[in-house]
């Protein structure tokens, strides 16, 4: 079993900056693809980065440039660095962890989620 807990979410205001931050514990490792989801209300839930084997890296359009994912292999954690925040990054952000080896940006391929952090961004 996989057990994921996220921290660092709150609320902001716009231009600002947030640091979220996943513990993974149990099965995991750098092998697994780690990603960060978000979900608004009544938006289906979307990738916003994964990080891969190997560092590789993935990140939705609209977080290109402001958000940096990254992974502490001796805590094992997978952090999101968000800068430059807008209102419509406004949402509930999940860990997850999803296969092994490979990087993946299919909701359906991660198995193991946390219970999520509330990022509000205010104009």
């Amino acid at each position: 079993q996989v057990q994921l807990v996220e921290s660092g979410g709150g609320l902001v205001q716009a231009g600002g900056s947030l640091r979220l931050s996943c513990a993974a514990s149990g099965r995991t490792g750098v092998i697994y693809t780690m990603g960060w989801f978000r979900q608004a209300p009544g938006k289906e839930r979307e990738l916003v980065a994964n990080i891969a084997w190997g560092g590789v890296t993935t990140y939705a359009d609209s977080v290109k440039g402001r958000f940096t994912i990254s992974r502490d292999n001796v805590l094992n954690t997978v952090n999101l660095q968000m800068n430059s925040l807008k209102p419509e990054d406004t949402a509930v952000y999940y860990c997850a962890q999803g296969p092994r080896w490979r990087a993946t940006t299919d909701v359906n391929e991660y198995n193991y989620w946390g219970q999520g952090t509330q990022v509000t961004i205010s104009s």
